[in-house]
């Protein structure tokens, strides 16, 4: 696949995350935690965290994966799982390094946010790493309110945490997409 993708050809899709679509966003994202954190910085490898959870927990009711394809490949995606009644847990977000830059991620996102919405969940929490400030300017540029002072080097911080409150505008979008299915 080339470097190029029209917004029109994007498709969302919920998969299980043990589905054959999913193994090169979770190949890669192993691949990049260990690039960016190697074993000294976390103390494990990438691949603890990623196998740290069952498969079932970014599973309907409590959690989703979800997929954005370009021609039938993964070109970014995420999940969540329950974090508490109220509040889902964003984990795996993740987009294709030769695609990164052109909104893919906001599109994850947005997808996410419309998916936990649907499943009744009220907030969002997630965390991400010191050493990713291009996910940290994500977050921050698309509504996620800080739990950390951001004027801190982030070396200092450590885990980098974030909420955001779904608003009654995800709630309604969603509850029309639950109608508008057969």
């Amino acid at each position: 696949m080339s470097a190029t993708v029209a917004a029109d050809e994007l498709v969302v899709r919920v998969v299980h995350p043990g589905d054959p679509p999913a193994r090169p966003l979770l190949a890669d994202l192993e691949r990049e935690y260990d690039a960016r954190y190697v074993v000294e910085v976390f103390g494990e490898p990438a691949s603890v965290e990623l196998n740290r959870y069952p498969e079932a927990e970014f599973t309907a009711p409590h959690g989703s994966f979800l997929l954005l394809l370009s021609g039938g490949e993964a070109v970014s995606g995420g999940a969540f799982m329950r974090f508490d009644e109220r509040t889902a847990e964003f984990k795996r977000i993740w987009t294709r390094a030769d695609l990164r830059g052109r909104g893919l991620a906001k599109r994850v996102l947005a997808a996410l946010e419309h998916e936990a919405a649907r499943l009744g969940y009220e907030r969002i929490y997630l965390t991400t790493g010191p050493r990713q400030p291009e996910a940290v300017a994500l977050y921050l540029g698309t509504g996620y309110t800080p739990q950390f002072d951001p004027a801190r080097p982030a070396d200092q911080i450590g885990v980098h945490p974030f909420t955001k409150e779904l608003g009654p505008a995800h709630r309604r979008a969603a509850a029309a997409a639950q109608e508008a299915r057969p």
